[in-house]
């Protein structure tokens, strides 16, 4: 690959992660405190990065990849949500928000698929290769949350201001990559986005328990999201948006083990680790209320890596080893749907419900308890841990299709 190749892929990477790296963490506070929205309120605007992940592979697999270069769709696609963050922004009522951002993330998940599609399309190994250039998305988020901390920015409209601006320069910069021409010449049926042909992996039982478990650890997941900003903040954090950064950089140290954990403790005692970690944060958040157990939110915090790379990626790694050559694309297509889409949409939805049941107002000041409220997603977590530890067997041989 060309150095100059390799710049326009990493600023790519950057871009897109700076957009979606201003606004995601905090929208949960902005909400809150900007909009003075309700915790199902909140909840139901986290859902619609769900409901664009459900949509997105109809958009690629029936437009994108039949009939338009993926740069140029990316390009168009972010003007178009230049434009709907600037509606956005201009919005004080929780309810139109909703339909706003949820315009908006139907703007954007898309370019998940089609960043890696243009980065791809350029690679001779992918396998070598995308990482270097996938880094500096995580570098990015950690960049911009750092900026919004920095400036005290995490509670305020100017986090979507970011992303219109980003947005726009993205845009033009999009047209300027190098062309990804439209791949799907022949039909594209609705059972293949789906990933109906990746069905075959429910043979093996284990499979089944690992999958059903995907999905159940994406409602803490959701939680997260959702809450961990404003929770933090409210359990006197200082520097919340700095702080949470934390996470992304302890991400990038555990990705880099994955390969050496793997090789020393096998998949099965590296998703339960996983599993145990999101018990441990939650329970850490419900905690750490007060200046004086600050160092439990950091551990908290900290456990973003070990969470979601023991997990969700090394996940990823087993389905791969479970497929075959021919399912291989529709089973990550299909696990990645069931998290992001079903798992996290569910979660989203619970979260904001949690909240309100647990959020009491008191002389005008409304109270959250958080206690209570973390201690949703750690029972979810212990249910999961104990199906998991109970019927998953470390088996990677790969299902006959």
């Amino acid at each position: 690959m060309k150095l100059t190749v390799r710049i326009q892929l990493i600023v790519m990477m950057f871009l897109m992660f700076f957009t979606w790296g201003a606004w995601y963490g905090q929208m949960g506070k902005y909400l809150f405190k900007a909009l003075k929205a309700t915790g199902e309120q909140q909840g139901q605007a986290y859902t619609t990065f769900s409901i664009a992940s459900i949509v997105a592979p109809f958009f690629i697999g029936m437009i994108a990849d039949r009939y338009f270069s993926a740069q140029k769709v990316m390009g168009v696609l972010n003007l178009i949500g230049a434009g709907i963050l600037y509606l956005l922004i201009q919005t004080k009522d929780p309810d139109v928000f909703f339909w706003y951002i949820l315009a908006y993330t139907l703007t954007f998940a898309p370019n998940l698929a089609l960043s890696n599609s243009i980065a791809m399309n350029q690679m001779k190994d992918p396998g070598k290769e995308f990482p270097f250039i996938r880094v500096f998305g995580t570098i990015s988020w950690i960049v911009v949350t750092n900026i919004v901390g920095f400036y005290a920015l995490g509670d305020k409209v100017d986090i979507f201001k970011i992303s219109m601006v980003t947005s726009i320069i993205w845009a033009l910069f999009s047209f300027t990559l190098p062309d990804t021409p439209p791949k799907s010449t022949g039909e594209t049926s609705l059972s293949k986005i789906l990933g109906v042909d990746a069905f075959v992996l429910f043979k093996d039982r284990s499979y089944v328990i690992f999958f059903v478990s995907s999905v159940l650890i994406s409602i803490p997941l959701a939680f997260y999201y959702a809450h961990a900003n404003l929770s933090l903040t409210e359990s006197n954090l200082t520097n919340v948006e700095n702080k949470m950064s934390l996470g992304q950089m302890s991400e990038v140290l555990f990705m880099l083990l994955i390969p050496f954990a793997l090789q020393k403790f096998g998949i099965k005692k590296m998703l339960i680790v996983g599993l145990i970690a999101w018990i441990i944060r939650f329970v850490a958040f419900g905690y750490g209320d007060g200046i004086s157990s600050q160092w439990i939110l950091i551990i908290g915090i900290l456990l973003h890596g070990v969470c979601y790379d023991f997990f969700f990626v090394t996940g990823q790694i087993y389905t791969d080893k479970k497929s075959g050559e021919k399912i291989k694309s529709s089973a990550q297509g299909l696990i990645t749907l069931a998290t992001y889409g079903i798992g996290m949409g569910i979660g989203s939805l619970l979260s904001g419900k949690v909240l309100d049941a647990y959020t009491t107002i008191q002389n005008g000041v409304t109270i959250h308890n958080w206690t209570a409220v973390w201690w949703v997603p750690a029972y979810i977590a212990m249910a999961v841990m104990v199906l998991f530890v109970l019927f998953f067997r470390d088996n990677t041989k790969k299902i006959q299709n």
